[in-house]
């Protein structure tokens, strides 16, 4: 196979994807941007706890 047919088969790939997905809806997208937010929360509060233990101990 050479670099001519692996990327007309990437293309062929990427563009059944497009395809195939559609737009979320609102009520998902903001069920997605509240779960995100929750993590990204979650692992600041983490950090902040782990650097506040090592400020303690030093």
């Amino acid at each position: 196979m050479n670099l001519k047919d692996k990327v007309v088969k990437e293309l062929y790939e990427f563009k059944r994807i497009i395809q195939v997905s559609n737009k979320p809806t609102m009520e998902e997208f903001l069920t997605i941007a509240k779960i995100s937010a929750i993590g990204a929360g979650i692992i600041g509060l983490l950090g902040f706890i782990i650097q506040l233990i090592g400020t303690i101990i030093v």
